[in-house]
């Protein structure tokens, strides 16, 4: 599985912006974003399995960030909004080939490269 992450960007507090992560199209389980910050560990912020009927979000992003999918093109989106500068990092997407929705790194056998995200204040 190759994951090909992609649109982020410089956005102003309280903007939007909408990352997408494309695969091969190798059957997968799950489905995640993580983050890492300057100077942090990465984080979890969103996964959902594949069949899309499981989510699950970081509480610093409830209600703002939605995790989906397009079946047509094998696409997984982060849909971001109401963006707030500590939202800043690098995002990664990652894919595991079994089990349900997770928030554990261990449990993604496939990464794909950062995007970075930049909120201005």
């Amino acid at each position: 599985v190759q994951l090909q992450a992609s649109g982020g960007g410089l956005v102003q507090a309280g903007g939007s912006l909408r990352l997408s992560c494309a695969d091969s199209g190798r059957i997968v389980s799950r489905v995640g974003w993580f983050r890492q910050a300057p100077g942090k560990e990465r984080e979890f912020v969103a996964a959902m399995s594949w069949r899309g009927d499981r989510k699950k979000y970081a509480d610093a992003v409830k209600g703002r960030f939605t995790i989906s999918r397009d079946n047509l093109s094998n696409t997984v989106y982060l849909q971001m909004n109401s963006l707030k500068s500590e939202d800043t990092a690098v995002y990664f997407c990652a894919a595991g080939r079994r089990g349900l929705v997770s928030d554990k790194q261990y449990e993604y056998d496939y990464w794909g490269q950062g995007t970075q995200v930049t909120v201005s204040s």
